[in-house]
């Protein structure tokens, strides 16, 4: 047996898994787990993928799926990069809680790895499905920020009532019939980190000092000086208590203070004096006031893909809002930058001629392929019912064994190659589905995407960027944008990939 050795020029087989889970419920239905797997073993088989793992949760709800054994497994596998994409019949098979599903998509999507759902048509690996997995978890972050701003402006006013906003309460403090009050075993604790830093005057001595005489915070970990600033700072040890004070930067690990006058200050019982809390922070502030803090490196939106017409790269300086060639001096202005991409954006989605070239298309191999299936399962139904009609006959008498031999043997043959059939043809429609037609939802989405553009968060715009840019050129005069073309159904069927280029005047 000889083994083929991969070339340079030949990369290996993708890596992939199959999910498979089918209720109780759905196998009664006839949906049997080999099914699903059949299927999507031939779409894997299509696009010249390596099967790696099978995942199986037979007769598992859907509810929750993350504790289960096999969906630990698969993520170990993504995670170590056994597998790169992972194969299933549809969303709801891979889970029904939307939490759950949100959690897999920024595993796999922090992973590189591809989530493919054969009944949605979504395979993450083709640009069409990877743009608009993109767009739609761009629209998904932005309704999740208009539900939190509605929930922020309920804040200052339950505050102001004076009724709980929830959440932990202080290190030092617990909440007893609803109020604030200093928790016997965590206020002392509390009070000695103020006495500590006052006496020496280092975060992180003091940390150690805590560390080392046993004590640990609320969740049993030990103490940092970041958890020590923190706790000195926050004025609820004093007696009072801020509410409506901070808002989120968007990344959920950083915060920053709002206005003062959004503050919301309520007393409660103080842990230490006043005169100790404030000299701990004059102390403090002294440090920041004094002290040289590393700056932010900044990301801009079209860093790596900006070059100059001489061919040289463009990049921000630290002291100037401008991409700058270090070679010729030529620059553009950030915004100015962002508002031609937003343009050229726009002119991309919106062109009627695009549009047209690709709806009018006939799709006829979609169409055959839909007709055969149909035509299967149309055998497949009436041969089930005939081999059940010549089942009752012999056990009625009124067939022989030989003649139920010769009747029930044909058809159980051609059943069992329907059975190899079926799969076959449903995983060749997927593929051709989701090579065809995703685009038209991504025509769509990419509408709403290119209007809301300036609207979305950095994050979200630099992930759409690095989607479907291929590169920008900078000349005197105009602005050369190359955008990735989302291939015709006969290019795609060719494996080919075109780009689109245009030029744009540049801002005076």
């Amino acid at each position: 047996m000889s083994t083929k050795k991969l070339s340079k020029e030949e990369p290996a087989a993708k890596p992939v898994g199959i999910w498979i889970r089918v209720s109780t419920e759905d196998q009664a239905k006839g949906e049997s787990p080999e099914h699903h797997e059949k299927r999507a073993r031939y779409y894997a088989e299509a696009r010249e993928w390596q099967v790696k793992e099978v995942y199986r949760l037979e007769a598992v709800s859907g509810k929750s799926v993350k504790d289960h054994p096999e969906t630990k497994r698969m993520l170990g596998d993504i995670r170590t990069g056994r597998v790169s994409g992972l194969i299933f019949s549809k969303l709801a098979r891979l889970a029904r809680n939307t939490r759950e599903l949100l959690d897999f998509a920024d595993i796999f999507r922090e992973r590189g790895a591809d989530l493919i759902s054969l009944q949605e048509t979504i395979d993450t690996s083709t640009p069409a499905s990877r743009l608009f997995f993109t767009m739609v978890a761009g629209m998904a972050q932005w309704e999740r920020e208009e539900i939190a701003e509605r929930v922020a402006a309920s804040v200052p006013i339950r505050a102001k009532l004076g009724k709980p906003l929830g959440g932990a309460a202080p290190f030092g403090y617990q909440w007893q019939d609803r109020k604030l009050v200093p928790d016997p075993k965590e206020a002392p604790i509390r009070k000695l980190l103020y006495e500590l830093f006052l006496e020496h005057r280092r975060k992180k001595t003091v940390a150690r000092l805590l560390n080392e005489a046993g004590h640990r915070t609320r969740n049993g970990s030990k103490f940092t000086d970041t958890t020590v600033e923190r706790l000195l700072r926050d004025p609820t040890a004093k007696g009072v208590r801020r509410a409506n004070y901070t808002r989120s930067t968007g990344d959920k690990k950083h915060w920053v203070l709002k206005d003062k006058s959004d503050w919301v200050l309520s007393p409660v019982e103080a842990i230490v004096s006043e005169e100790l809390w404030e000299r701990c922070n004059a102390v403090l502030d002294e440090r920041r006031r004094t002290g040289k803090r590393p700056a932010k490196k900044p990301v801009h939106l079209f860093t790596g893909l900006v070059s100059c017409i001489c061919g040289e790269r463009m990049y921000v300086p630290s002291n100037s809002p401008k991409y700058i060639c270090y070679r010729c001096r030529n620059k553009i202005p950030t915004q100015d930058l962002e508002a031609v991409f937003q343009e050229q954006l726009r002119g991309f989605f919106f062109s009627p001629t695009e549009m047209a070239d690709y709806l009018g298309q006939a799709d006829q191999q979609v169409k055959e392929k839909e007709e055969l299936l149909q035509v299967l399962t149309r055998e497949t139904d009436k041969l089930q019912r005939d081999m059940d009609r010549v089942m009752k006959a012999y056990l009625a008498d009124e067939i022989s064994k030989e003649g139920l031999g010769r009747e029930y043997r044909p058809m159980e043959e051609r059943l069992k190659q329907l059975g190899e059939e079926l799969p076959r043809v449903q995983a060749e429609l997927d593929f051709l589905k989701i090579q065809y037609l995703s685009r038209d939802e991504v025509l769509t989405e990419a509408k709403d995407l290119a209007t809301r553009f300036g609207d979305l968060a950095p994050e979200e715009k630099r992930q759409i960027v690095e989607t479907i840019t291929e590169k920008i050129v900078v000349g005197r005069d105009e602005v050369a944008i190359t955008l990735c073309y989302l291939p015709s159904s006969s290019e795609l069927v060719a494996g080919r990939q075109r780009s689109r280029r245009g030029s744009w005047p540049r801002p005076a």
